[in-house]
C-alpha cells in the first residue's frame, strides 16, 4: 500500500502534510503538537490534557461553547482530540464538502479560545471523574503503575491526566504560559488526508495559521533510566481477579531493533495463535485475556504481557510467562513463525490504515516525532528484512536481570513481592 503525500513549510514554520485519496468521501483534518506529560513539571502534572479539554470551551468567534459541537455535530462530523506523553493531537473528520469547516474550527480552537475561568473550574471536575474512571479500570490503571515503576518520579513516571490534587491546584495563569510555551509553530504539523482541493485548503491552511506562535516549543526533560535487577511492583486492590503487567525496557524509536522487537512481541502475543496464548490460555487455562505489546518513544522503550489471573494461580501464570520468555531467548524462533509473524503485521498495518482519520495519524506522527516519514510499504520492507536470528539476538539484549519488571494490582500484599521477584528473575 502506497499512501500519496506531500510535505512542505509555511514561512512561520508549521510543517503541512497532504494524503490526498481520491477513493473516499472523507476528509480528517488533524493538526499535532510536539508535546504531552513528559514536557510538564511535578507541580502541573496533567496541564497538557487539561489544556486539550479547554480548547472546546468557547473562542473570540463562538464564545459560546456549544456553537462549536453543534455546528460540527450540524454536518456529522467526528472531532476530538487527545493527549499522550509526548504529544497533544486534534482532529475533525467531514463530509469532503466540509473540509473549509473542518479547519476554520480547529483553527480557530487553537488560535482563538478564551479559557474562561468559569469553565476551567468546572472542567476540573470532569477531569478528576475521568481519573476516577482509570482508577476503577484495572485493565487501564494497571499501565499507569507501570509507568510509575519504571521511571518514578520524573515525567515519565508520572500519569498523563495528572492526579486529583494536582490538577486541582493547576491555576489559569498555569495553563496560559503552558500554552505559549508549548504551541509553537514549528512543534507542530497540520496533516489533512482525504479528498479534497489541494490548492485552496493549502491557501486557507497559511492565511488560518500564520498568526500562530512563532518558535520552538519548550524541550522535555531527558528521562534517566537506572534500573539494577528485577523489579516488581504490588497495587492492593480488591478486584476478582489479578491484572498484571510483565516485561521488560527496550529502546527508542530511533533503534533499528525496532522491527525484530515487532515481530518478536507479535510471536509471543500478538494474537490467539501466538505463544503465550496458546501456552498460558488454551492449554493451562490460567488466564482470560493475555497479549504482548511493544511501545516506542522518542527516548524510552517497553515491551509487555497483560494478563487477568484468577489470584489464587498468579504465580502459575507469572511461571507460565517466564518459560516463553526463557525459551525464545535460548532456542530463537522457527522459519514458519517468523513467516506468520510478518504477514500478521502486514496484514494489521493495512487494516489499520483504511480510514481518513488513521492515515492522518501515520502520517503526522513521524513526522513530529521522528522527523521524517516512511511509506507503509517501506516499514513493512524492513519488516520483511527481519532474520529469525534479529529476533533471537534482540530477546536476547531485552530478556536480562536489568530489564525485568512485573506490575501486579489485585487482592495481594506485599509479603509476596520477595517471592515474585525471584520468579521473574533471569
Amino acid at each position: 500500500m502506497l499512501i500519496p503525500f506531500t510535505k512542505s513549510t509555511l514561512p512561520n514554520g508549521v510543517r503541512v502534510i497532504f494524503a490526498p485519496l481520491t477513493h473516499t468521501r472523507a476528509v480528517s483534518v488533524l493538526v499535532l503538537f510536539k508535546t504531552g506529560s513528559k514536557y510538564e513539571t511535578k507541580r502541573i502534572n496533567g496541564i497538557s490534557h487539561y489544556l486539550e479539554h479547554m480548547f472546546f470551551k468557547g473562542t473570540k468567534k463562538r464564545p459560546d461553547k456549544r456553537q462549536i459541537a453543534e455546528l460540527l455535530d450540524g454536518v456529522g462530523a467526528e472531532f476530538n482530540a487527545f493527549t499522550s506523553d509526548e504529544s497533544t493531537g486534534y482532529y475533525v473528520k467531514v463530509e469532503r464538502t466540509h473540509t473549509s469547516l473542518a479547519l476554520d474550527v480547529v483553527s480557530d480552537i487553537l488560535l482563538n479560545s478564551m479559557f474562561p475561568q468559569n469553565e476551567m473550574a468546572r472542567e476540573k471536575n470532569v477531569i478528576i471523574e475521568e481519573i476516577n474512571m482509570i482508577a476503577d479500570t484495572p485493565m487501564r490503571q494497571v499501565h499507569e503503575y507501570w509507568e510509575e515503576l519504571l521511571y518514578g518520579d520524573q515525567p515519565a513516571g508520572r500519569p498523563v491526566a495528572g492526579t486529583r490534587d494536582g490538577v486541582k491546584k493547576i491555576t489559569r495563569n498555569d495553563l496560559v504560559s503552558y500554552f505559549e510555551k508549548q504551541y509553537r509553530s514549528e512543534s507542530m504539523v497540520v496533516c489533512i488526508a482525504g479528498n479534497f482541493p489541494q490548492e485552496k485548503i493549502h491557501d486557507e491552511i497559511k492565511k488560518r495559521f500564520a498568526a500562530m506562535r512563532k518558535g520552538i516549543a519548550q524541550d522535555k526533560q531527558p528521562v534517566v533510566e537506572n534500573q539494577h535487577g528485577a523489579q516488581v511492583y504490588l497495587a492492593s486492590s480488591k478486584t476478582g481477579q489479578s491484572h498484571i503487567l510483565l516485561g521488560v525496557r527496550t529502546f527508542p524509536l530511533s533503534d533499528t531493533r525496532k522491527y525484530a522487537l515487532s515481530v518478536l512481541s507479535t510471536i509471543l502475543g500478538g494474537g490467539m495463535s501466538s505463544r503465550l496464548f496458546l501456552s498460558v490460555r488454551e492449554d493451562k487455562g490460567l488466564v482470560y485475556y493475555i497479549r504482548t505489546q511493544s511501545e516506542m518513544t522518542t527516548d524510552t522503550g517497553y515491551m509487555n504481557t497483560a494478563a487477568g489471573v484468577d489470584s489464587a494461580r498468579l504465580e502459575l501464570a507469572i511461571k507460565a510467562i517466564m518459560k516463553e520468555y526463557r525459551d525464545i531467548k535460548n532456542k530463537g524462533v522457527t522459519a514458519a513463525e517468523l513467516k506468520k509473524a510478518k504477514s500478521s503485521l502486514r496484514g494489521r498495518m493495512l487494516i489499520g490504515l483504511e480510514e481518513t482519520d488513521d492515515i492522518a495519524s501515520f502520517l503526522a506522527g513521524q513526522e513530529l516525532l521522528e522527523n521524517e516519514i516512511r511509506d507503509p510499504e517501506e516499514e513493512m520492507d524492513f519488516i520483511d528484512k527481519v532474520k529469525a536470528s534479529e529476533v533471537q539476538q534482540v530477546a536476547k539484549d531485552i530478556f536480562t536481570e536489568d530489564k525485568i519488571n512485573l506490575v501486579v494490582l489485585g487482592p495481594h500484599d506485599h509479603s509476596d513481592k520477595e517471592k515474585l521477584t525471584k520468579i521473574i528473575s533471569f
